[in-house]
C-alpha cells in the first residue's frame, strides 16, 4: 500500500510539473507585443481591412477582455463592433478554458508542493525524479506535437477545439468573420510552435535542475535517508534490538 501511494504521489508531482511548466510559457504569449509582431507575419491587415491603429485597438480590447475581464468582447471599430455574437460567444469559451486550465495548474501544484514538502532524504531524491520524470514527459509530448504541427496542424488544431468546445461553436468565415480575420491561421500555427519550443526549453532547465538535486539527495548519510524516508512514507525507522550493537 505505502508503495502504490508513493507511486501516486510521484505521479501527481510529475502531472503537476507539466502544467506549471505550461502555465508558466502561455501567458508570456498572451501580450500586445508578441499578438502584434505574429499578427504582422499573417497580414491581419490585409485580411480585416483595418488601419494599423484599428488593428491594435481592437487586438488590444479582446486581449485585455480575455485576460483581465470582464469578458464582454464588444469592441468597435468606426462604430461597428468587431465581433458578432457567436464570435462573442466563443471567446467567453476561450476565456473559460484558459481559467480552468491554470485552475487545474494551480490545485496540481499545491498539492504538489505539500507532497514534496513531507518528504526528506531518499523519499526527497523519488520527489525531484518525479518532477525530472514530468519534465521529460513533456519535452515527448510536445516532440510528438510539434512534428503533428508541422505536418496537420489543421486536423490537430481541429481536434483540440473538438475537445474543449461544442460542435459549430468555433467555425467561422475568413471572407466575413473577424475573429479569424484577426487570427489568422497562421497566427495560431507559429505560436503554437514557438509556445512548444520555449516550453521544451523550460521543461529541458526543470529537468536538468531536478536531476541535479535528486543526486545531492541521495548523499544524504544512510541511516539519516532511512529514518527521513520512513517518517515521510508514514512507517516507522527500525530500532536495534535490546543488546544489539548500534
Amino acid at each position: 500500500m505505502d508503495s502504490i501511494r508513493g507511486q501516486a504521489a510521484s505521479a501527481l508531482i510529475g502531472l503537476a510539473t507539466a502544467f506549471v511548466i505550461v502555465a508558466v510559457v502561455l501567458p508570456l504569449f498572451l501580450n500586445p507585443v508578441w499578438v502584434a509582431f505574429e499578427q504582422g507575419r499573417a497580414q491581419a491587415l490585409a485580411w480585416t481591412g483595418f488601419t494599423e491603429p484599428e488593428l491594435r485597438a481592437a487586438t488590444d480590447a479582446i486581449l485585455a477582455d480575455l485576460v483581465l475581464g470582464p469578458p464582454d468582447f464588444d469592441v468597435a471599430v468606426a462604430g461597428t463592433p468587431v465581433l458578432d455574437e457567436r464570435e462573442r460567444g466563443h471567446m467567453r469559451d476561450v476565456r473559460g478554458v484558459f481559467i480552468g486550465f491554470f485552475g487545474v495548474a494551480v490545485v496540481l501544484a499545491a498539492a504538489a508542493l505539500i507532497v514534496a514538502a513531507r518528504r526528506r532524504g531518499a523519499a526527497r531524491a523519488r520527489a525531484w525524479r518525479a518532477v525530472r520524470g514530468g519534465a521529460v514527459a513533456l519535452i515527448a509530448a510536445l516532440a510528438v506535437g510539434g512534428v503533428v504541427s508541422v505536418v496537420a496542424f489543421d486536423a490537430l488544431f481541429e481536434v483540440f477545439h473538438e475537445i474543449f468546445f461544442a460542435g459549430g461553436s468555433y467555425t467561422f468565415d475568413p471572407a466575413t468573420e473577424r475573429l479569424v480575420q484577426l487570427f489568422p491561421f497562421q497566427f495560431w500555427q507559429e505560436t503554437a510552435i514557438v509556445v512548444g519550443v520555449v516550453s521544451v526549453v523550460l521543461a529541458s532547465v526543470v529537468a536538468a535542475v531536478a536531476h541535479g538535486r535528486a543526486a545531492a539527495a541521495v548523499t544524504v548519510p544512510a541511516s539519516t535517508a532511512e529514518r527521513d524516508g520512513a517518517i515521510a512514507d508514514g512507517s516507522s525507522p527500525s530500532v536495534p534490538a535490546a543488546g544489539a550493537p548500534r
